[in-house]
């Protein structure tokens, strides 16, 4: 799966957060294994929304949902608000 160019105000969070590598990593991993223990990927409830989730770290999370086969982050958010 190929994974769409972040929308300005994504790329920016990441910046501001400094989390722009830990999300190059887990890109990598995800366009490579979607499945890979470290991302811990989760469908999200609703489950019909078809939302899911990738952990950047303990903290950080990556929202996304695959349009056409290809993965469109909709949301990077802080696991714990």
């Amino acid at each position: 799966m190929i994974i769409k160019p972040l929308r300005i105000d994504l790329a920016t969070y990441l910046k501001k957060h400094q989390l722009v590598k830990k999300f190059d990593k887990a890109k990598i991993l995800l366009e490579q294994d979607i499945s890979h223990p470290s991302l811990n990927v989760e469908l999200l409830e609703p489950k019909r929304l078809k939302t899911y989730s990738f952990r950047l770290d303990l903290k950080y999370r990556a929202l996304f949902i695959v349009v056409n086969g290809d993965i469109e982050i909709i949301a990077i958010t802080n696991h714990y608000r």
